[in-house]
C-alpha cells in the first residue's frame, strides 16, 4: 500500500464519517474498542480450526475473513488520523525497530521472545 492510497482510504473514511455525523463516536477509546471487536470477529473464524485447516479456508471463508480483515484495517486508518499518527512511518519504523530487537543470528527459527535471547 502506497502513502496515496492509505492517504485516500484515511480521506474516504473521514468523508464516511463526517457525512453521518458520526465523529461524535469516534474518540480513540471507541475507535480502540470498535478494532478489538473486529479482531476477535477475525479470531472466531479460526477458533476451532487445527492448524492445517486455518491454511486451508474455503473460497467462502476467505471472503468473509477478507471481510473482517478490512473492517479493522478501517478502524486502525480512522484511529491513526484521530490520533495524527502517520501510520506507514510508524510501521516502517517499528520494523526497524524489530530488527534490532529480533537479529537474525538469534531469532531464526525460533519463536522466542527478544527479552529471552542469551548472551
Amino acid at each position: 500500500m502506497s502513502n496515496k492510497d492509505l492517504d485516500t482510504l484515511k480521506h474516504r473514511l473521514r468523508e464516511f464519517a463526517d457525512t453521518r455525523d458520526w465523529n461524535q463516536f469516534h474518540s480513540p477509546k471507541n475507535l480502540c474498542m470498535a478494532l478489538g471487536v473486529e479482531v476477535a470477529e477475525i479470531t472466531e473464524h479460526f477458533q476451532w480450526l487445527t492448524e492445517e485447516q486455518s491454511k486451508n479456508l474455503t473460497r467462502s471463508k476467505l471472503d468473509e475473513v477478507g471481510t473482517e480483515l478490512a473492517d479493522t484495517l478501517l478502524y486502525l486508518i480512522r484511529l491513526a488520523d484521530k490520533l495524527d499518527i502517520d501510520l506507514l512511518a510508524a510501521a516502517f519504523s517499528k520494523i526497524e525497530l524489530n530488527k534490532q530487537k529480533y537479529p537474525v543470528e538469534k531469532s531464526r527459527g525460533n519463536a522466542k521472545k527478544y527479552t529471552e535471547f542469551s548472551g
